[in-house]
């Protein structure tokens, strides 16, 4: 265990451990780690002993290495940083303890449930000196870096509006159908997306960050009211969301989560006083159209790729790069998300402090 985060640049390879070993790093984040050439996957924290053993067998661990408990995982093994992908009501009570022993942490999302909370983890980190990054998608695609340079630029003028339209097949996670038999991954899901108190909410909470990210980091601006109707709450899976920024602007997002309709559909558009950017499709396709400009048409796979979460973590802690979305952003995400959900519950629109 690292004690302290400055060591670790020195390093030749910075020495993970996974707090929470189960399907969704086995296909999003532990295929990049095996790639990345600057880190080693030391560990693996899993209750589940046999899901344990699938986990280290696939990416190369030795057999019974991991831990079935994370406390002694982050006091005992060899790591420098860890990454946390347990349900969200954990996250907190983990990312601390990482923290203040000197570990360097990549939490998913959300990053906690609570402001109060999100906002002391961002204090220890830089107490200590620790990379404190969340897992939220939008500052690791290349599209919305794109984007956020128009959004932002002098020729798009003064940001107005934006209208977020995301819609899924979604409802197998949150217990409300059937899982399919062909889900990726090299173990399958637990349930516990379905328990609203394991979750800190239902569809919103486990989505709904993603979107609210994308909001913020692409304007650069703050939100300073919220309203939001849900269709149950906490547990849930179709959503309304109005949002007032700092500007005056007004940013909307319909989410639903058990479409009908299996593939999900994008629609975000962005709204300037000289222009407009448009994200659409699976694929991501964007585009940009301002006053004066010939229109731009892109794809996700049509750019340089963006790093993702696991490179963008590890060369900041070697020093090679700033971290795209740390934990101050991650923070500011948790207090919308929080207000969204009170909004809700309370049937009033929430200012934010």
């Amino acid at each position: 265990m690292s004690s302290d985060g400055a060591e670790v640049a020195t390093q030749e390879k910075v020495r993970l451990g996974v707090i929470g070993a189960g399907w969704f790093v086995s296909r999003r984040h532990l295929p990049d780690v095996k790639s990345n050439k600057h880190v080693t996957l030391t560990s693996l924290c899993r209750r589940d002993s046999d899901a344990r053993a699938k986990m280290e067998s696939h990416f190369g661990l030795p057999p019974d290495s991991g831990f079935d408990d994370w406390r002694k995982m982050v006091d005992e093994a060899p790591i420098d940083a860890v990454l946390i992908a347990t349900p969200n009501s954990l996250h907190y009570e983990q990312a601390k303890a990482a923290l203040e022993r000197g570990l360097h942490v990549l939490v998913e999302k959300p990053m906690t449930l609570k402001t109060e909370h999100a906002r002391e983890l961002v204090d220890i980190a830089k107490e200590r000196d620790l990379k404190l990054a969340v897992a939220l998608n939008p500052p690791h695609w290349a599209h919305c870096h794109r984007a956020r340079r128009a959004i932002q630029s002098e020729q798009m003028g003064e940001f107005e509006s934006a209208a977020l339209y995301w819609t899924g097949s979604a409802a197998h996670l949150f217990g409300r159908a059937p899982r399919p038999a062909n889900l990726s991954g090299v173990v399958p899901p637990t349930d516990y997306r379905a328990d609203p108190e394991l979750n800190g909410g239902g569809y919103f909470a486990d989505g709904g960050p993603h979107l609210i990210s994308e909001i913020i980091w692409l304007t650069g601006l703050k939100v300073k009211r919220v309203s939001a109707m849900m269709d149950a709450v906490p547990a849930d899976i179709r959503i309304g969301i109005t949002l007032e920024m700092e500007n005056g602007a007004i940013a909307t997002i319909c989410s639903i989560g058990d479409s009908q309709f299996e593939q999900r559909r994008v629609r975000n558009i962005f709204g300037g006083a000289n222009g407009s950017v448009a994200i659409i499709h699976q694929e991501f396709e964007t585009h940009i159209q301002i006053r004066g400009m010939e229109p731009v048409k892109f794809r996700e796979a049509d750019l340089a790729p963006v790093a993702g979460p696991i490179a963008n973590f590890i060369d900041a802690i070697q020093g090679r790069t700033a971290l795209f979305s740390p934990g101050e952003h991650g923070a500011e995400v948790v207090e919308i998300v929080e207000a969204i959900y009170e909004s809700a519950r309370t049937d009033r629109i929430i200012t934010l402090n």
